[in-house]
């Protein structure tokens, strides 16, 4: 077997209990009813009756498809009130998508389109980029995600929704460069990583391709562990990793497009 891992590969060992779980995470998912069930309740909590009514399918299929999301953590279900009757409102089972949770798939899915197969579980890979197919059609979205690995945000995810997006290292002593649309702001534990306010990077978006340029940071910026020139726009492209300055002060990124 062939032992060469891309520089762009995320590296775990050959745990048969991993992949077993990957393979059931990944067969919940890759269900275009579950996907419109997730979307029905991403930002509104509903009851069974009124997810089955409008997927137009039974109250058991529903149920049965609502059980295997909550296996998987991103599903929650809560006591609400339900319809009125004569006798006035019924208790019913709310079901609703936990927060983050469309993140958090995001996330997951990045990691494992990274992993590196090698135990005879090829057909892995087929269902992941089935499922992400699926997203991206149901969802209908082609915002990148950028998905923070490692230190203090690790598993943070932060979609690119503006066309220029600059990264780094929070700055308290300039609040005009907080958080938002327009700037992705790290904690202060990633100290190898310029501040947002000079900063370290950017993503930009050009003709329908997405570039990074790191901004001559002191650190430098590795994409699949190559060092880019600082002041040049760099192609980025799905599954790419990105490193902000090295070790563990710095910043690990995946580059995903749903």
């Amino acid at each position: 077997m062939n032992e060469d891992i891309s520089e762009n590969t995320i590296a775990i060992s050959s745990d048969p209990d991993f992949y077993e779980d990957l393979s059931e995470y990944l067969n919940v998912l890759s269900n275009s009813t579950r996907l419109r069930i997730l979307k029905l309740i991403e930002h509104h909590p509903k009851e069974v009756r009124e997810i089955a009514r409008e997927i137009d399918t039974s109250y058991e299929n529903t149920k049965k498809h609502l059980d295997k999301l909550l296996k998987t953590g991103i599903v929650k279900k809560e006591a609400g009130m339900g319809r009125q009757t004569s006798k006035g409102s019924l208790p019913v089972w709310k079901y609703s998508m936990i927060s983050g949770g469309m993140e958090s798939i995001i996330r997951n899915l990045s990691i494992f389109s990274n992993i590196d197969v090698r135990i005879g579980e090829e057909e892995l890979r087929s269902k992941i980029d089935e499922v992400n197919g699926l997203l991206a059609s149901e969802y209908g979205s082609d915002i990148p995600v950028i998905v923070i690995l490692g230190g203090d945000e690790d598993g943070k995810a932060y979609p690119l929704k503006k066309d220029e997006v600059r990264i780094g290292r929070e700055d308290l002593s300039s609040p005009e460069y907080a958080a938002s649309e327009y700037a992705i702001v790290l904690s202060a534990g990633y100290e190898a990583v310029t501040r947002v306010s000079k900063p370290h990077g950017r993503f930009v978006l050009r003709n329908g391709q997405w570039y990074y340029e790191d901004c001559k940071s002191t650190g430098g910026t590795f994409i699949n562990n190559r060092q880019i020139p600082p002041g040049k726009e760099v192609p980025v492209n799905n599954g790419d990793m990105l490193d902000l300055a090295r070790g563990a002060k710095g910043a690990r990124l995946i580059f995903n497009m749903t």
